[in-house]
């Protein structure tokens, strides 16, 4: 997905640099992502933090309460 539109930046592009270790004043300066209008900055951010060597598995963030939103169903209803 396209995440800067203004240089036409994806989320690969982004997350090929962060995984070579760079981080997000790196990739910005390297690629110029959230440099012109700057409405991109959060989601490479997101990008950047879920793909850093750092962090190698995806950061899931669980409910503070687990009976709020929509319950998991456990049984295939017949």
């Amino acid at each position: 997905m396209i995440v800067c539109i203004c240089r036409r930046i994806s989320d690969r592009d982004i997350a090929r640099h962060a995984r070579a270790g760079m981080g997000f004043d790196e990739i910005q300066f390297e690629l110029g992502v959230a440099t012109q209008c700057g409405q991109c900055e959060a989601c490479a951010r997101d990008v950047v933090s879920q793909c850093s060597p750092s962090c190698p598995v995806a950061n899931i963030q669980l409910a503070d309460n687990p009976s709020v939103g929509k319950q998991w169903q456990t049984s295939i209803p017949v």
